[in-house]
């Protein structure tokens, strides 16, 4: 029994040294500043060829989980990068900060050197040579006199020159020290930012976890219903719906009712809308007028990830106030959840309303109501209106 113990737990060691993620990965703590900030760079360039090696190839819950752990090293990385930098950055600031406190100290004394030589200086060039001569005791100290004349002014010249020197580089170490503090700022908001980017890659992770309870089972089931919503949205917008035509809408009119909670390809409660002129697809937001809203397409229960950008003019398809969830082409969760690994590109937008879960034609037109039964049996029912102007399509998904 005690063998069998001591077995397991040097098993056990030995996993955790060979899968923990940055084993290949040289330490870069403890190194002096160049040593280090070079480590740094080389393991943030090995993550990210690893990482991009990876790109789309998360087949299995392990392999995404595995992915997720190297994005989190990655940021990891990269916070330890910019944190010597700052380190480094503000060695340097202290060291100019003393620099300019010296010369303040050498300008000061100088100023008051020259101050007091050419005072003196200017005694001097008033004495007349005529009166030096007579007052000399001969002709030789006469000469004398006038080259310690001479080279008095010629030493306050110098000393002119070297204090504008000094003031030049006074304001030069001034410029520099100022410059590095805004280099200071700047790094500091990357490390905020990279710090925000590595709190979300966390909570990526435990979401994936949630979702699939960390089952393989339930991840492939998770990625079969994302692939078959995605090959039916296609099918429809390619007119290979079964479709009954309603008539006439007005902007306004209810048109379909939103699915509550999981269905047929969706994990649950939304509205996906698709703009499309002359089937090519567009960004609803370039239609669509601002309103109130909550930006839920980044991590967690409700994080910002997409922009919400509406510029046009229709009115939205479901009441405000809008809970966003995915933005237009090439998304938040694309880049960072499991939805990358089933396609590149989202073609319409995924909303609900918080307080009704009506579903209202945008602009006047022509009401399809229609269904796609793709793989396994699935039903997907969506209402499409064509409108009066421009070759105009909106494609209303996931209701009844």
């Amino acid at each position: 029994m005690f063998k069998k113990l001591l077995l397991f737990i040097f098993t056990l060691i030995f996993c955790l040294i060979i899968f923990s993620p940055a084993q290949a990965l040289e330490d870069c703590s403890g190194k002096q500043d160049d040593t280090a900030a070079q480590c740094w760079s080389n393991r943030e360039q090995e993550l990210k060829e690893k990482i991009a090696q990876a790109q789309g190839q998360q087949k299995t819950l392990a392999n995404a989980i595995d992915y997720l752990d190297d994005k989190v090293a990655l940021t990891l990385t990269q916070i330890s990068q910019t944190q010597e930098e700052l380190k480094v950055l503000e060695n340097e600031i202290s060291l100019l900060s003393v620099k300019i406190d010296r010369i303040d100290v050498d300008l000061t004394q100088v100023s008051h050197l020259l101050i007091s030589r050419i005072s003196a200086s200017y005694k001097r060039s008033r004495i007349k040579p005529v009166f030096m001569f007579f007052s000399s005791n001969g002709f030789a100290d006469f000469l004398e006199r006038l080259k310690y004349l001479k080279s008095v002014q010629q030493n306050d010249r110098k000393i002119l020159i070297e204090l504008q020197t000094s003031r030049d580089t006074h304001q030069e170490q001034k410029d520099e020290k100022k410059k590095k503090q805004q280099e200071v700022e700047a790094l500091q908001q990357q490390l905020s930012n990279q710090k925000k980017t590595l709190d979300q890659q966390k909570i990526v992770k435990a979401d994936l976890l949630r979702q699939t309870q960390n089952d393989e089972v339930r991840y492939q089931q998770l990625l079969a219903s994302a692939r078959s919503e995605l090959s039916a949205i296609q099918a429809i917008i390619a007119g290979q719906g079964t479709e009954t035509d309603l008539g006439k809408v007005k902007a306004g009119d209810k048109i379909a009712t939103v699915i509550q909670g999981s269905s047929c390809n969706s994990s649950g409660t939304h509205l996906h809308f698709i703009v499309a002129q002359s089937k090519s697809i567009k960004n609803p937001f370039s239609y669509l007028k601002p309103t109130d809203h909550v930006n839920c397409s980044g991590p967690g229960e409700c994080g910002s990830g997409d922009p919400f950008s509406p510029s046009g003019s229709w009115d939205w398809p479901i009441n405000p106030r809008i809970r966003f969830s995915q933005g237009f082409g090439d998304t938040w969760a694309i880049h960072n959840t499991w939805v990358g690994q089933v396609y590149s590109f989202h073609n319409g937008i995924d909303i609900k309303s918080e307080s009704s879960s009506v579903v209202k034609a945008v602009k006047n037109g022509n009401l399809y109501r229609g269904s796609y039964t793709g793989q396994g049996g699935c039903g997907l029912g969506y209402v499409r209106v064509e409108h009066d102007e421009a070759n105009l399509e909106t494609y209303y998904l996931h209701v009844f």
